[in-house]
This record gives structure tokens, sequence and C-alpha cells, in this order.
């Protein structure tokens, strides 16, 4: 039987909310430190442990068939991989950023100046979208520390929060990318590993759409629950089950948390009580 090699990066926040992910879809392997490789015990599925410069690269060789990869890397290296979905975790930005001192004028500022990356492509496309003519210095990493030993006026570089670059004293200038991670597959996958890829994909699914609802129960007068089900309609409709107090029902539903917080003052309006909000572990259509 056919294994998917999927690869995940070996350390930092995009790898922990990757295997977040494999474990709420219900696939147990083991993680350490200094594992390269580990075998899913329940599932058909070898996990690689990589650095996430060379996932896009393993990807399109063949060496893992998918794999989790921010954006910016994806587009950066320009693999020729299949974009199969976009996660929705590890959200960050690409961004300019220069010394706190600097009063900064615009993106023109950085003409005929140098500045440190490691995104070399993305920045030169930002760049040439804005007719800025600037030297690109790459380094491979502690980019934030170009300006103050004097080897660059700005940098170019992955932000978060921006704590990094305060503590550096920098300040972020311009946002040139918008990043998140995805999974990616290679292009040739056989039937077989396409088969469980999807496998995965509708535990994904299942996953994702419950951290996005919320299950709802509250009790209403019998003569508001018309009213009261009009804003929380639930998947199909609401579950309308009579209370041993006459005259008042429970109802049970399923609501996007957006909706809920939209318009949990109407339902408190028409009389709901007791009303309770619990989170949904797996949600499957």
């Amino acid at each position: 039987m056919s294994k998917l090699k999927i690869a995940i990066q070996k350390s930092g926040r995009l790898s922990d909310d990757s295997i977040k992910l494999f474990k709420e879809c219900g696939i147990k392997f083991e993680v350490g430190k200094s594992k390269l490789k580990s075998t899913s015990r329940n599932f058909p599925a070898d996990f690689l442990f990589l650095r996430d410069d060379d996932i896009p690269g393993y990807v399109e060789d063949g060496v893992a068939d998918v794999g989790i990869v921010g954006e910016n890397v994806l587009v950066e290296y320009g693999k020729d991989v299949d974009n199969v979905k976009a996660l929705g975790f590890s959200k960050c930005r690409l961004s300019l950023a220069v010394p706190r001192e600097v009063d900064y004028p615009g993106v023109q500022y950085f003409e005929g100046k140098s500045i440190a990356t490691s995104y070399p492509n993305l920045l030169q496309k930002y760049l040439d979208e804005n007719g800025v003519k600037a030297h690109i210095h790459v380094i491979s990493g502690s980019v934030e520390i170009a300006p103050g030993i004097g080897l660059a006026e700005g940098v170019c570089d992955i932000v978060s929060t921006g704590g990094t670059l305060l503590s550096n004293g920098l300040k972020e200038v311009e946002t040139i990318f918008r990043s998140e991670a995805l999974m990616v597959a290679n292009k040739s996958l056989s039937a077989e590993k396409k088969a469980l890829l999807d496998r995965i994909l509708f535990r994904i699914d299942a996953v994702q759409k419950a951290q996005n609802h919320k299950y709802v129960l509250l009790n209403a007068p019998n003569e508001k629950i018309d009213e009261i089900i009009k804003v929380m309609p639930g998947m199909r409709s609401p579950t309308i089950t009579p209370l041993a107090q006459e005259g008042w029902s429970s109802i049970h539903s399923v609501l996007k948390e957006s909706d809920f917080w939209e318009n949990i003052e109407t339902m408190r309006a028409a009389g709901a009580e007791g009303i309770l909000v619990i989170p949904i572990e797996k949600m499957i259509s």
C-alpha cells in the first residue's frame, strides 16, 4: 500500500501549526527536535521534517508528495507544484522597514539605497512595480541587524507582530506581500496518493468548519420561537424541544461564530435565556 510523504517545517511557528492541524485530523505520529522522519501509526503517511525553503523543491521533485509551506516561500522560489489549499494559519506579511529615526517619505526613499532581505525575488518585483532601483543585499538570516552594522539602509523581512523590528530599532513602512500557510502537492501524484490526499483534505475541512462554528443552546418562550430562529437558522434548521415548564422550549442550533455575535442581542431581546455556546470539535456537512 502506498504512503503519502508529507513535508512540514522542522521547527518554528509554521511547524507547530502544521503538527496541530494533523493531530486535530486524528493522524498520529511522533514529533521530536532530532527527528527528520516520522511514520503515522494510524494513517498511511510518512512525515518529513525539513527547512521551510526546501519544501517547495522537494515537492516539485517528488521527494515529498505534499507539503505545508508559507505562501511567501512558495512564491519566492517559484517551484512548479499544485497549490491545493489555503490553510488560514501562520499568517504574516513581508514588509520593508527602516531605522526608527528616519523621516520616511514613501517608497522612493529606497531609490539608490541598499536593502537587506532573504526574499530577493519578491522584493525585486515590488521595486519594479513602483519604479524604484535599489541594491538588494541577500542574506539568509538576522536581516534586522543589517542597518545597525551599516550593511543596508533598510530591510525587507517577514513580520508577524512587529516586535523583532522594534527591538532592533526599526519601523515597518511598507507591506509588500501577505502570506499564510498553503498545502501544495506534486503535480504527478498517482491515483492512489491523490485518494489519500483527498482523505486528508476531507478531515481538514471538517476541522476548519468546526473552528468557525459554535453549537448554541438556549431556552425561549414558545411565542418567541419563530422570531428567534430567524436569526439562528443553523445548518438546516434548529432543533426545538419542549421543556418541562409549560410554554417554554429549548432551541439547539449550529451557528457561525460571527453570526452568533451579530445576533445575540436580538435573541436576548426576544426572550432567550440560559444561552450556552459550545465549541465543536469536528463538523461534517
